[in-house]
């Protein structure tokens, strides 16, 4: 499943050898490069978030449009937009690109639930493989190999980049 105009939908995400992506709310480790390749991915895209993420980077990002998936109908931030639940935010995300002339991705910026439900809609996944294995609370969701195809893999200094292609357009994982 794409965005109901085929919009592509990128997710993003570094993760370690064991799949974590977070402890208590922090990233387990220091890789100053995978953060500008995050910005470089992103820049000039609307940037789907979850709350808790929001949170923690404490402000919009730079050159994206941020939209804040959040369960909590009251809460409100500034200089986001807001959605309660993964289809609301990708229409949200389909209108903001339909205003734009220049190309633009709806790109899944995490946590754990934000990646969840947007994974069977996902055409895309540029994850940056972080060569450790920490102890941690939250991790990048499991998907389906045979339904994605790995299209590069790019070394880095301290990680390396990975390009996951859905190769079934049937939805799942």
């Amino acid at each position: 499943m794409s965005t109901p105009r085929g919009r592509r939908v990128t997710m993003v995400a570094a993760l370690a050898e064991n799949g974590v992506i977070g402890a208590e709310g922090n990233i387990p480790w220091h890789v100053p490069a995978d953060f500008q390749h995050f910005k470089a991915t992103t820049s000039g895209h609307v940037l789907i978030v979850g709350r808790t993420t929001h949170e923690g980077i404490g402000r919009p990002l730079p050159d994206r449009h941020t939209i804040v998936l959040t369960s909590n109908r009251d809460w409100r931030g500034e200089g986001v937009d807001v959605a309660h639940d993964i289809t609301e935010a990708l229409e949200l995300a389909d209108r903001v690109i339909d205003g734009r002339e220049e190309e633009c991705e709806v790109m899944i910026g995490g946590g754990s639930v934000v990646y969840e439900a947007a994974l069977p809609y996902a055409d895309v996944q540029v994850l940056s493989e972080i060569p450790v294995s920490p102890e941690g609370d939250t991790h990048y969701p499991e998907f389906d190999r045979r339904r994605w195809s790995e299209a590069s893999r790019e070394p880095r200094d301290g990680f390396t980049v990975v390009r996951w292609e859905r190769t079934f357009g049937c939805g799942g994982s």
